[in-house]
């Protein structure tokens, strides 16, 4: 009888670590080109830069379209890896993740689930985070809440949670809107859901039930742990390194939060939000040196400088008590560094934002560049690619200095059509010499170099 028990707890074994095996095993790489890839957003290290040469120069007919993806509804970009791209969008009642050749558009597969979401403030009902990749899996963070991992190779279902149900998220502004991030053997998720108590008909005053982040088994879905008792808002995670020690950083709805890993412990909370209520804090946090944390809204407080190694924050210099002359306003473009320098659009609205050059240690703004409207940021070496709420898109120079514009372009089909039309909402990306841009209804592929 024990030699039956022995045999099977072997055999169990056995099974357990050829489908851990299977699980890890990388779908084959269909790309052809070199260089690095963009799994999920922001990039491989989640601060919009690529180590690519600097793209462009363009000829003055812009940069040549490779090729484009109708898009349905969302803001969000897609994802990048190992020649596949992962777009996330919804079409009628479906949210769904397609996945197509990176370098063609070719579709491979299509995975689609029902949705039932509606945006109260009037804007569309896709889906405002990217996918994210990470080996053989990738990862959806829908707007009504539900995460999905997926086979990256062929689109089934590997597990799923409702994010919104199990945890008593009452529907934020504008749903779900926080890329999740991969550490180690979790996926880390902003949830921020609520107390059994909370009357969800008084958003104003929602309890929050201790899951502003939570820690789910990347390979399972179960609950590893929660943490924060805090409500969600749109700020993706940020992996960092405070005092020595692998961190979470979070810009949930109250203000910046710090989780020491790899056990989610909550090891402080700097308070940063506008006063009134219908505000969110989207931009994400931007670790910086000595343990130096960048955070930025654009609804009132505006940007500070937190000291965040310590288990109590410290605030370096903030706008709060400025009036005018805030040094950084950013709404949902996340700060991208170079040095001692960020480069950001800065303003809540199309008529009053621009482009800013900020020194982070003191903000002290080095340049600004007004009737750009709201924009996002990629670094590429010397060079910005920002891409203008209206469609045009820019090669600027990453530069402390001065602004400096080297080409600007309104990308067009044959006809003279534009291919990119507002809302531009969404960050560039570059994947192996490939640039992708997304505005209203589609995606488009363009050499990133001359």
């Amino acid at each position: 009888m024990k030699d039956l028990d022995r045999r099977q707890c072997l055999a169990a074994l056995g099974a357990a670590t050829a489908l851990a095996a299977r699980a890890d095993e990388l779908p084959q790489d269909l790309s052809t080109r070199p260089g690095e890839d963009w799994p999920t957003l922001l990039g491989p290290r989640g601060d919009s830069v690529s180590t690519a040469p600097p793209p462009g120069p363009w000829p003055q007919a812009g940069p040549k379209v490779v090729f484009s993806l109708e898009m349905g509804e969302g803001y969000a970009m897609p994802s990048v890896a190992r020649g596949r791209l992962f777009a996330f969008d919804r079409a009628g009642d479906k949210a769904r993740v397609r996945c197509v050749h990176a370098e063609t558009g070719k579709p491979i597969w299509e995975f689609s689930y029902l949705t039932a979401y509606e945006d109260r403030y009037g804007y569309d009902g896709g889906p405002r985070t990217s996918p994210v990749v990470d080996g053989a899996r990738v990862y959806a963070y829908g707007p009504e809440g539900m995460l999905h991992a997926l086979d990256a190779a062929t689109g089934k279902v590997l597990w799923k949670r409702d994010t919104v149900a199990e945890f008593g998220v009452v529907q934020n502004f504008f749903g779900v809107g926080s890329t999740p991030v991969i550490h180690d053997r979790w996926i880390l998720a902003q949830v921020g859901g609520s107390t059994r108590e909370s009357d969800p008909a008084d958003f104003g005053n929602l309890k929050p039930a201790g899951t502003a982040l939570v820690a789910f088994d990347k390979l399972t879905g179960a609950t590893a742990w929660k943490s924060g008792d805090d409500l969600a808002s749109y700020a993706s995670p940020v992996l960092a390194t405070l005092a020595g020690r692998p961190a979470c950083l979070l810009f949930a709805r109250a203000g910046l939060w710090a989780f020491d890993l790899p056990d989610g412990k909550a090891r402080l909370l700097a308070p940063w939000r506008a006063g009134i209520l219908e505000s969110v804090n989207a931009a994400n946090p931007i670790p910086l040196d000595d343990g130096h944390v960048l955070i930025s809204e654009t609804y009132g407080p505006g940007a500070a400088l937190v000291k965040a190694d310590a288990r109590a924050a410290e605030i370096v210099w903030s706008d709060r008590d400025k009036r005018f002359g805030k040094s950084l306003q950013a709404h949902w473009c996340t700060p991208v560094r170079m040095d001692d320098v960020v480069f950001c659009s800065s303003g809540r609205h199309e008529g009053n934002a621009e482009l800013r050059c900020v020194r982070w240690r003191d903000g002290k703004v080095l340049w600004s560049e007004p009737d750009l409207g709201r924009c996002s940021v990629l670094r590429a070496g010397d060079t910005l690619v920002v891409q203008a709420e209206r469609g045009e898109v820019l090669l600027v120079a990453a530069s402390r200095e001065k602004y400096t514009e080297k080409s600007r372009h309104r990308l067009a089909d044959p006809l003279g059509r534009p291919l990119l039309r507002y809302p531009c909402w969404a960050a560039p990306m570059m994947a192996r010499g490939l640039l992708y841009l997304r505005g209203a209804g589609r995606l488009v592929c363009v050499e990133a170099r001359g």
